[in-house]
């Protein structure tokens, strides 16, 4: 039975007035009188008791009127709850990050998302890897930004951006004075590196180990903050990603020297459950992620040397590594 026809009987009832009713839904009378009718025949009981003026309802009708009334009531509720959601509720893009990935930089992804869906909300959370992927897995998270991605047949990895890796040092560093440094260079070197259950690890180990190249480890971390600090205070060198150590070389609390005659990078992904049907918003998300890189175009806004006909020097500081990662 349709809810209308629900509501024509109820305000027949209340308004113990066929011709009233009418008006009230927007029916003509006899189609009002031909809807109770049809409501009675169905039910195999008289409703309305139409031999006095103005009728009443028979005690059979008088339950059916407060049985209904109270069901109308709660769909009118219904409906204007779910009208408010739509409202009151944004839509909202569950992510879940590797600490790494920058924090400035996902704020002007976040920035450009919102100016095309003023109301939706981006929530970020930044994890060890293996929790990225089990957000991800488990549906808490929409989409999962991660290095290295690993091949799964319940996800879907789609490339995102290549960091160049360049030699991390303190500024008193030896190396820290060459334009580029050989990893040869890097034999016997004092070493900060990432837990050996990291993949990163494992990449870079086999990176130096293919060269021949053997460091000497002083501490391991599972992080990429902490590395930098263990840096900066000379406990040795690392290899890490150029835009990770951004901050700091503006800062001149740590140098990025470039590596010569290789080019290594740390390839980052976006995964997303391979089956799961995603949302307008995290669609919306995952194309302004893949669009141009927000941390490339502040580099070159950063330097005027690449506007044409400019003849000064550079306004912010740069490190050689990003001069040198450009000349290449």
């Amino acid at each position: 039975m349709q809810i209308e026809t629900l509501k024509v009987f109820c305000d027949v009832a209340r308004l113990r007035s066929f011709s009233q009713a009418a008006a009230a839904s927007g029916l003509s009378q006899p189609a009002v009188s031909q809807i109770v009718l049809h409501l009675e025949r169905r039910l195999g009981v008289q409703l309305i008791d139409r031999s006095t003026r103005p009728f009443h309802l028979t005690p059979q009708g008088q339950i059916y009127y407060d049985g209904c009334k109270g069901l109308f009531e709660q769909y009118v509720e219904l409906e204007a709850s779910v009208r408010r959601s739509q409202t009151e509720l944004a839509p909202r893009v569950q992510v879940a990050a590797i600490y790494s990935v920058g924090l400035s930089d996902m704020n002007q992804y976040v920035e450009r998302f919102a100016s095309r869906l003023p109301d939706a909300e981006v929530h970020i959370e930044y994890l060890h890897p293996d929790l990225v992927y089990q957000r991800v897995f488990d549906g808490s998270a929409d989409l999962g930004l991660l290095s290295y991605p690993r091949k799964s047949r319940e996800l879907t990895a789609l490339p995102w951006r290549d960091e160049s890796m360049v030699l991390a040092c303190a500024p008193d560093h030896p190396l820290a004075r060459q334009p580029r440094v050989r990893p040869a260079q890097l034999d016997g070197l004092k070493w900060v590196g990432f837990d050996a259950n990291l993949v990163i690890h494992k990449k870079l180990d086999g990176f130096l180990r293919a060269r021949g190249v053997r460091v000497d480890v002083q501490a391991r971390f599972d992080n990429i903050e902490s590395i930098k600090r263990a840096v900066e205070l000379s406990t040795g060198v690392a290899l890490l990603p150029l835009p990770t150590i951004e901050r700091e070389i503006q800062a001149g609390t740590l140098i990025g020297v470039p590596l010569a005659g290789t080019r290594l990078v740390r390839p980052l992904a976006i995964i997303h459950r391979r089956q799961k049907h995603l949302r307008a918003a995290v669609l919306c998300f995952l194309e302004v992620l893949r669009q141009r890189d927000p941390a490339a175009s502040r580099t070159r806004e950063a330097d005027p040397r690449r506007e044409p006909g400019h003849q000064g020097t550079p306004r912010r500081r740069q490190s050689r590594a990003t001069q040198a990662l450009r000349r290449s």
